[in-house]
């Protein structure tokens, strides 16, 4: 584990076709095979909960995933990694947008 602690990587996607259960599916299973990816310690995929909509509660997006990583290092491995990049290639027609968030545990004291 970095000095840093543990990264984690969290990644929202919206769907070209939002109402597509089919392209969600499509997407999940697509996410699902990154798991098979040595770099990757734990794998979360989500979808937004039927929670009150407020002004600071976003339900845009279709699909999220969260990864965790020992290092910066073994994040940087995982982007060129051939299942990522095989990811990408059958599922990036699906989605219209991708933000990601890497996230380090604030510093305690």
């Amino acid at each position: 584990m970095s000095e840093a602690g543990i990264l984690r990587h969290m990644a929202l996607f919206w769907l070209k076709r939002p109402d597509s259960i089919e392209d969600r599916n499509m997407l999940i299973a697509g996410v699902e095979t990154l798991r098979a990816i040595p770099q990757v310690k734990t794998l979360h995929i989500g979808v937004p909960a039927p929670t009150e909509a407020r002004d600071v509660v976003d339900h845009s997006w279709a699909v999220s995933e969260t990864m965790t990583f020992d290092s910066l290092e073994d994040q940087a491995a995982y982007q060129p990694h051939p299942l990522h990049e095989a990811f990408i290639a059958r599922c990036g027609h699906l989605w219209e947008r991708v933000a990601v968030y890497d996230i380090f545990d604030a510093p305690q004291g």
